[in-house]
């Protein structure tokens, strides 16, 4: 059995390789039960959440992720998700990987919202805007550059002294030109894309800010009860998810519009199911706004893992 690192599964995830294997992944579908997702207290602060995330393809690969989403682990200076997943034969249940679940999590939460940038960004989209500095952030930078021509990232954060490190590694790790920020509004203004991955409760991404043919990406604010937009970015925009069934149920910037009726399910443009298998085209017009919402699924990790395994047998 392979056991990955996190440099190892990094190195077996580029980014154009994933981006077009969670693209297949979709196209052709795979099992996918309903994933468990569980609160934990963490005395004197926020709750932690447990999930854990199964799929297979029918007699060629099974998986299942454990992954822990811990808020307080940022005074820690601590990754706020830590993972592990274990790949196995679906024919004979034999393991064959164990991978470093946290680095998995990032890159193919960050591919596929790249994957959703090919059909929904502007082909001449160059202006980047991050708003978080977690983990995520280099990594959703590193994607959308794989899936658009990107030149600039601008990178925001409630410290402008993380946002600032965020930008030197992006510059380290991709050599484009970034620059931390401190005008959300602003930056929003001037981006071709903005990508948000917070744990925010309230919404920091105001649909008045939006330019024509601005397309956002919003990763982070994984339950209900959280929001990184608010309900006129959903008004303005057409609004794509990763999949239905975890967007309507998970995200709140989903699941609230949809409680209060700004939103209805059938303003739901698509998923990443129907744009991959062109049943519907993606973004149609150069000024229209678009929106896209994940929540993550276990098809997605299962992608990743069987493409690191694969990678990694040939080196």
């Amino acid at each position: 059995m392979l056991l990955l690192s996190e440099s190892e599964t990094q190195n077996a995830l580029p980014f154009p390789g994933l981006i077009d294997a969670l693209a297949d992944m979709f196209k052709t579908g795979c099992d996918m039960p309903v994933r468990h997702h569980h609160d934990m207290k963490v005395p004197g602060e926020p709750d932690a959440t447990m999930l854990l995330m199964p799929a297979w393809v029918p007699g060629t690969y099974a998986g299942v992720k454990i992954a822990y989403v811990v808020p307080g682990n940022s005074a820690r200076s601590l990754p706020a998700v830590s993972a592990s997943y274990m790949l196995s034969d679906a024919a004979t249940g034999a393991p064959l990987a164990l991978v470093d679940g946290g680095e998995l999590t990032a890159r193919r939460t960050a591919a596929a919202s790249a994957l959703a940038s090919r059909y929904l960004a502007r082909p001449d989209a160059r202006r980047l805007l991050i708003v978080g500095t977690g983990r995520l952030s280099i990594n959703l930078a590193g994607a959308h550059a794989a899936a658009r021509p990107i030149e600039t990232v601008q990178v925001w954060g409630r410290s402008l002294e993380k946002a600032q490190a965020v930008a030197d590694a992006v510059t380290a790790a991709f050599g484009i030109k970034a620059s931390a920020v401190s005008d959300l509004e602003g930056a929003c203004a001037e981006a071709d894309i903005i990508s948000a991955a917070t744990l925010s409760q309230d919404p920091l991404i105001k649909g008045a800010w939006l330019q024509p043919g601005t397309h956002v990406d919003l990763v982070g604010a994984f339950k209900p009860s959280m929001r990184e937009s608010d309900d006129e970015a959903v008004q303005r925009a057409t609004v794509f998810v990763d999949t239905r069934d975890g967007c309507t149920k998970e995200g709140g910037d989903i699941v609230q519009p949809l409680q209060s009726g700004v939103l209805k399910p059938g303003d739901i443009a698509a998923d990443l199911y129907e744009l991959t298998r062109g049943t519907h085209p993606g973004r149609k017009a150069p000024d229209e706004i678009t929106l896209f919402k994940s929540v993550g699924a276990a098809l997605e990790d299962l992608a990743g893992a069987i493409l690191a395994y694969q990678t990694a047998s040939k080196g």
